[in-house]
């Protein structure tokens, strides 16, 4: 769906995106309005305001909800089933034994963190935070303390991966758009991503955990009722080596998509090879993560329990994950209207022709995209067309090209808030009310992306 021409100004628009962010932070703490219902009335509300025709508004409303769900939905319902087969049989308390018989205690953040850069080399932010979930929740579980130690460097980890480094589509798109080389961007961008993390992600986190508590949420692993929880059964608890093919499972096949569609679309591998159309398939992440809950049913339910009882225990896993799922598609309708609105295009428009430097440049209309309609992969690709013309004009290197694409990264990390469905996902994976999601999370997102330009604008000036 293409957005609207703008009725109004730029600084209209921005006013209107604003009224409508300070009404839904309103609507739910303050009225205490349930997040769905007051997401979606002020999407309806914000449609009306920015001049959508009446009869155009519900397409509109479906563009953003539709697109988010659409991909939420199955990740988290699989993500939620491999966690809770992970949790009941004792799979995921043997990974977090496992590592923090090899890290200690204290290390236990950054052993969260590391494994979960690996992971999320080939797969997306929200499919492989589904993943990690009950490894986070189980070793808070297990030490106790705010659940932010633990939490956010894997999370963190997970957005530094998915915004920065190609094969992830964002990158790869922006390099395309301004010229820049895609392999060299991951050479580039890999070191400099992991470097951000630890200066804007993990010493952060420890700094935001410590004053602020959050308890572990029950989204994995249910209610207990007098001191046992309904699917409690002799259980007997997998080795580690089952549990980490597990999770190599929807690692291997998300890399077979990733990789195989990077290499298509940089023109190394030719279009509609069959044994690529296969191999890719399997490896669309949720089918990588149905093959994987079938593999841990297999390899973790059926060994100890009848289908019957395995199949109740993923079934019950389904019920908590529910208003995740709705109110995450929400976020996305929010920021889909947002978006068609034209308030960022207004708005990265005003800025094409200041005469500041490229880099900067590319920086600020990122992040002014990322705030007014929340995907970083959108702010990504958007500002790589948006400046593509200067860059072109600027006949720049391929080092300065590269770090353009991290810069524009770095702002499209920025100020994650409540137009963003993975601040959503964020908030009510781990438990958090809205507040104390905009003082972690998005604190934590906006260090990691200063942290991010920090680097490239340190080496912009060198090379």
């Amino acid at each position: 769906m293409e957005a609207i021409e703008p009725q109004y100004g730029t600084v209209t628009l921005l006013l209107i995106a604003a009224a409508a962010v300070a009404v839904l932070l309103f609507l739910i703490m303050k009225v205490k309005l349930h997040a769905f219902v007051s997401l979606v009335l002020v999407s309806v509300l914000t449609a009306i305001a920015v001049g959508f025709e009446p009869g155009d508004i519900p397409d509109v409303l479906m563009f953003g909800f539709a697109d988010t769900i659409g991909g939420v939905a199955l990740l988290v319902a699989f993500g939620v089933m491999l966690g809770r087969l992970l949790e009941v049989t004792g799979g995921a308390q043997t990974l977090a034994d496992t590592l923090i018989g090899r890290f200690g205690e204290k290390r236990a953040p950054m052993a969260l963190g590391v494994a979960s850069l690996l992971f999320g080399f080939p797969i997306f932010f929200d499919a492989g935070l589904v993943v990690f979930v009950p490894i986070i929740l189980t070793v808070a579980r297990r030490f106790g303390g705010s659940v932010l130690y633990y939490a956010l460097p894997a999370a963190g980890a997970f957005a530094v991966m998915h915004a920065t480094v190609p094969p992830h589509p964002g990158p790869v798109a922006a390099s395309n758009l301004i010229g820049a080389n895609v392999g060299l961007t991951l050479l580039i961008g890999l070191p400099i991503a992991v470097v951000a993390w630890y200066v804007g992600v993990m010493l952060v986190s420890r700094f935001l955990a410590a004053r602020v508590n959050v308890s572990v949420s029950d989204v994995v692993f249910g209610e207990v009722r007098d001191g046992k929880k309904a699917e409690d059964a002799d259980w007997r608890a997998p080795s580690f080596g089952t549990v980490l093919l597990l999770l190599l499972i929807p690692l291997v096949l998300i890399s077979f998509n990733t990789v195989l569609t990077t290499l298509v679309d940089t023109g190394v591998l030719a279009e509609g090879q069959a044994w690529v159309g296969y191999l890719s398939l399997i490896g669309i992440t949720p089918v990588a993560l149905l093959v994987t809950v079938i593999a841990a049913i297999l390899l973790l339910g059926r060994p100890n329990a009848p289908m019957a009882t395995v199949s109740r225990v993923v079934d019950q896993a389904l019920g908590p994950v529910c208003a995740i799922i709705l109110i995450t598609g929400a976020g996305g309708m929010f920021g889909g209207v947002l978006e068609l609105s034209g308030i960022g295009d207004a708005l990265s428009g005003s800025l094409s022709d200041l005469g500041i430097s490229l880099i900067l440049q590319a920086f600020i209309i990122a992040t002014l995209l990322r705030v007014a309609q929340g995907s970083a992969t959108v702010a990504l690709t958007t500002t790589g067309g948006l400046i593509a013309g200067a860059v072109s004009d600027a006949g720049l290197s391929d080092v300065k090209l590269t770090l353009l694409v991290i810069a524009i990264a770095a702002g499209a990390t920025v100020l994650s808030h409540v137009n963003d469905s993975g601040f959503w996902l964020v908030s009510r994976l781990f438990g958090m009310d809205e507040k104390t999601t905009l003082k972690t999370w998005t604190v934590l997102e906006t260090t990691l992306g200063l942290s991010v330009f920090a680097i490239a604008g340190l080496l912009w000036m060198v090379v």
